[in-house]
């Protein structure tokens, strides 16, 4: 799914930076910007996936949900049971496509909500229930 979205990108890129180099740039130089258009994005579709699925982490301990996240930068994650108010389950047309799902915790925090993405659709609808009976379990209000 991630290289699918990379490569849809990098096809727009491509076609809006080509023709913004054909375009604007004078003489010779226009040729050579598009092709570092092309193969700049081209990289980034193949690169980008697969780097990003190396570092995307998550895990759910009895008292706090963890998740690693970030291509170029690195977001890492500790979401205590206490500070859990909602657990969402969102698919997307391309993760629909794929059987895939994102679930998102949204806590009491100023940082936003947690997501792990790239989940497959029945472990992800496991892991909402499974939040959902652990955060009802912890006491407090979760503010």
């Amino acid at each position: 799914m991630w290289q699918l979205e990379a490569g849809i990108e990098a096809l727009v890129a491509v076609v809006v930076g080509v023709v913004a180099a054909l375009v604007w740039v004078p003489g010779g130089l226009r040729w050579g910007l598009a092709l570092a258009v092309v193969v700049g994005c081209v990289g980034l579709a193949v690169v980008v996936p697969l780097w990003r699925y190396r570092v995307h982490r998550w895990e759910v301990s009895a008292t706090a949900v963890y998740t690693q996240r970030g291509w170029w930068a690195r977001e890492r994650r500790i979401a205590p049971m206490s500070r859990v108010q909602t657990v969402d389950f969102a698919q997307g047309p391309l993760a629909r496509l794929f059987g895939l799902a994102t679930v998102t915790v949204t806590t009491a925090s100023a940082a936003g909500p947690l997501q792990i993405e790239g989940l497959d659709r029945d472990v992800a609808l496991r892991l909402v229930d499974e939040l959902t009976r652990k955060a009802d379990l912890v006491e407090g209000d979760a503010t």
